[in-house]
Protein backbone atom coordinates (compact mmCIF):
# COMPACT_ATOMS: atom_id res chain seq x y z
CA UNK A 1 0.00 0.00 0.00
CA UNK A 2 1.11 3.42 -0.80
CA UNK A 3 1.61 5.78 1.63
CA UNK A 4 -1.47 8.15 2.71
CA UNK A 5 -2.77 11.05 1.24
CA UNK A 6 -1.47 14.26 2.68
CA UNK A 7 -4.53 15.28 3.35
CA UNK A 8 -5.78 12.39 5.58
CA UNK A 9 -2.17 12.78 7.15
CA UNK A 10 -2.87 16.48 8.09
CA UNK A 11 -6.39 15.68 9.66
CA UNK A 12 -4.94 12.73 11.32
CA UNK A 13 -2.47 15.44 12.85
CA UNK A 14 -5.04 17.69 14.08
CA UNK A 15 -7.58 14.75 15.57
CA UNK A 16 -10.11 15.05 13.01
CA UNK A 17 -9.05 10.94 12.06
CA UNK A 18 -7.35 8.36 12.97
CA UNK A 19 -5.14 5.90 12.13
CA UNK A 20 -6.14 2.42 11.84
CA UNK A 21 -4.79 -0.21 9.12
CA UNK A 22 -7.02 -1.26 7.03
CA UNK A 23 -9.38 -3.97 7.83
CA UNK A 24 -10.31 -6.21 4.52
CA UNK A 25 -13.15 -7.93 6.59
CA UNK A 26 -14.94 -4.68 7.21
CA UNK A 27 -14.45 -2.91 4.39
CA UNK A 28 -16.15 -5.83 2.40
CA UNK A 29 -18.54 -5.70 5.39
CA UNK A 30 -19.47 -2.17 4.79
CA UNK A 31 -19.65 -2.64 0.97
CA UNK A 32 -21.72 -5.51 1.49
CA UNK A 33 -24.00 -3.16 3.84
CA UNK A 34 -24.06 -0.54 1.08
CA UNK A 35 -25.49 -3.08 -1.42
CA UNK A 36 -28.33 -4.24 0.93
CA UNK A 37 -29.46 -0.98 1.46
CA UNK A 38 -29.54 0.52 -1.92
CA UNK A 39 -32.51 -1.85 -3.48
CA UNK A 40 -34.50 -1.38 0.08
CA UNK A 41 -34.27 2.83 -1.01
CA UNK A 42 -36.19 1.67 -4.13
CA UNK A 43 -38.66 0.11 -2.60
CA UNK A 44 -42.25 2.75 -3.49
CA UNK A 45 -43.98 1.24 -0.07
CA UNK A 46 -41.61 2.64 2.35
CA UNK A 47 -42.22 6.59 3.28
CA UNK A 48 -39.49 8.75 1.70
CA UNK A 49 -38.26 9.31 5.14
CA UNK A 50 -36.99 6.06 5.36
CA UNK A 51 -36.06 5.72 1.70
CA UNK A 52 -33.71 8.51 2.28
CA UNK A 53 -32.20 7.25 5.14
CA UNK A 54 -31.37 3.95 3.88
CA UNK A 55 -29.95 5.61 0.92
CA UNK A 56 -27.83 8.09 2.32
CA UNK A 57 -26.50 4.84 5.26
CA UNK A 58 -25.49 3.05 2.02
CA UNK A 59 -23.21 6.07 0.50
CA UNK A 60 -21.76 6.50 4.06
CA UNK A 61 -20.99 2.90 4.41
CA UNK A 62 -19.21 3.55 1.09
CA UNK A 63 -17.82 6.37 1.75
CA UNK A 64 -16.78 4.94 5.24
CA UNK A 65 -15.05 1.75 3.06
CA UNK A 66 -12.90 4.17 0.71
CA UNK A 67 -11.45 5.81 4.36
CA UNK A 68 -10.74 2.51 5.62
CA UNK A 69 -9.19 1.92 2.75
CA UNK A 70 -6.87 4.41 2.99
CA UNK A 71 -6.06 3.49 6.69
CA UNK A 72 -8.31 5.94 8.70
CA UNK A 73 -11.15 6.01 10.62
CA UNK A 74 -13.73 9.18 11.76
CA UNK A 75 -15.70 9.34 14.43
CA UNK A 76 -17.36 11.79 12.92
CA UNK A 77 -20.29 10.98 10.66
CA UNK A 78 -19.98 13.96 7.97
CA UNK A 79 -16.25 13.92 7.50
CA UNK A 80 -16.20 10.66 5.47
CA UNK A 81 -18.51 12.63 2.82
CA UNK A 82 -15.95 15.47 3.28
CA UNK A 83 -12.59 13.56 2.51
CA UNK A 84 -14.11 11.85 -0.78
CA UNK A 85 -12.22 14.47 -2.76
CA UNK A 86 -9.46 12.83 -1.21
CA UNK A 87 -10.77 9.35 -0.82
CA UNK A 88 -12.24 8.65 -4.00
CA UNK A 89 -11.16 11.69 -6.31
CA UNK A 90 -14.73 12.37 -6.08
CA UNK A 91 -15.98 16.18 -7.41
CA UNK A 92 -16.19 18.96 -5.00
CA UNK A 93 -20.02 19.68 -5.18
CA UNK A 94 -21.05 16.16 -5.50
CA UNK A 95 -19.55 15.21 -2.07
CA UNK A 96 -20.95 18.85 -0.88
CA UNK A 97 -24.43 17.56 -1.36
CA UNK A 98 -24.14 14.59 0.60
CA UNK A 99 -22.26 16.51 3.51
CA UNK A 100 -25.29 19.18 2.85
CA UNK A 101 -27.87 16.54 3.68
CA UNK A 102 -26.11 14.44 6.85
CA UNK A 103 -28.59 14.33 9.35
CA UNK A 104 -26.99 16.18 12.21
CA UNK A 105 -28.42 13.95 15.01
CA UNK A 106 -26.53 11.12 13.74
CA UNK A 107 -23.07 13.35 14.67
Amino acid sequence: MTSPPAALQKLEKIGKLKAEPPDQAEFDGLVRSARRKLPDAEVPGLSPDSRFILAYDAAHSLALAALRWHGYRSENRYLVFQVLGTTLDFPTPKWRFLDSRAPHFWD
